[in-house]
């Protein structure tokens, strides 16, 4: 029995720091766009994230993609 994967949605996670505790720890916030293509770059969509984000005043600490797949019987 072979087990195909078949892609659903993603969603782009830009993690940014807004503002520090008074101990001086980052205070980190996320921010999630859904349903990106699942055909889109690992490149493209960070060069998207840093755009997107160029344009706050917050700094961004990490960029994540989360996919999610259907597993099923070939």
């Amino acid at each position: 029995m072979a087990i195909v994967s078949e892609p659903l949605n993603s969603a782009l996670v830009v993690v940014y720091q807004d503002g520090s505790t008074p101990a001086g720890a980052p205070v980190s916030r996320q921010k999630s766009i859904s349903y990106v293509r699942p055909d889109a770059s690992e490149e493209a969509l960070y060069e998207i994230a840093q755009a997107l984000f160029g344009l706050s005043l917050h700094p961004v600490l990490d960029v994540l993609l989360k996919k999610n797949f259907r597993l099923k019987e070939e």
